[in-house]
C-alpha cells in the first residue's frame, strides 16, 4: 500500500480508495502484536487494537446493512460500550482481522453494485447520537461516514501501539510491505528480554 492515497478520477474511486486506505492503516496497527499485546490498553481507556479492528468490522456490517435494508442484525455503538473495543477472551486478532476484511469485501461489493451514491439509506432511529429529524442519509454519507470512523479509530489506534511497543505508522508499514525504500527503516521486533 502506498503511503498516500494513489490519484482519484470520480467520487466513487475516491471514497472507496480513502475507505480502502484507512483500513490499511488501521490494520497495519496490528502488524506484529502477539495476542497479549493485541489486547492491552496502553492508555487509561478500554480500547484496545484487536477491540478496534473488531468495532470497525462491526461498524461496516451495519451500515452495509443498513444499506441493503437488514436492520436490526447489528447495531452501531457508541463509545461507551466498552465490550465492542475489547477482544473477548474466545476472540483471536486473526478472527477479527479476517472478519475486518470480509466486512470490507461485503462492503465493496454492495457499493459497487450500486449506480447511484446518492440513493437513500435508512437511518435508525432513536440513537441519542443520530439527530431525530434524519430520516434518510445516501450511500455517499455513508461512505463519508465509514471513512472518518476508521480514520479516527485508525488514530486511537496509532497511539495504543505506539504506547505497546513504541511502533510508528511508517516503520510498520515499510515492514507489512516490505518496502525497499531507504528512506523508512522497517519496524522490528524488540529481541527478548534475558533475565
Amino acid at each position: 500500500m502506498p503511503r498516500v492515497v494513489p490519484p482519484v478520477t470520480d467520487e466513487r474511486t475516491a471514497l472507496t480508495a480513502y475507505l480502502a486506505h484507512q483500513r490499511r492503516a488501521l490494520r497495519v496497527t496490528a502488524y506484529g502484536l502477539t495476542e497479549e499485546q493485541a489486547r492491552m490498553a496502553a492508555s487509561p481507556s478500554e480500547l484496545s487494537i484487536g477491540g478496534l479492528i473488531k468495532h470497525a468490522a462491526r461498524c461496516e456490517g451495519f451500515w452495509t446493512d443498513l444499506i441493503l435494508q437488514r436492520g436490526g442484525t447489528q447495531r452501531e455503538t457508541d463509545e461507551s460500550d466498552t465490550d465492542e473495543f475489547q477482544l473477548a477472551p474466545d476472540e483471536t486478532l486473526a478472527e477479527v482481522l479476517a472478519a475486518h476484511a470480509a466486512a470490507a469485501e461485503r462492503t465493496d461489493a454492495v457499493i459497487s453494485s450500486i449506480p447511484d451514491l446518492g440513493q437513500a439509506v435508512p437511518v435508525p432511529q432513536g440513537a441519542p447520537w443520530i439527530p431525530a429529524e434524519v430520516k434518510e442519509w445516501s450511500i455517499r454519507w455513508v461512505l463519508l461516514h465509514l471513512i472518518q470512523e476508521t480514520a479516527r479509530h485508525g488514530g486511537h489506534a496509532d497511539v495504543i501501539r505506539e504506547g505497546i511497543d513504541g511502533a510508528t505508522f511508517d516503520p510498520l508499514l515499510a515492514a507489512a510491505e516490505a518496502w525497499p525504500d531507504p528512506w523508512v527503516r522497517p519496524w522490528e521486533p524488540a529481541p527478548p528480554s534475558v533475565g
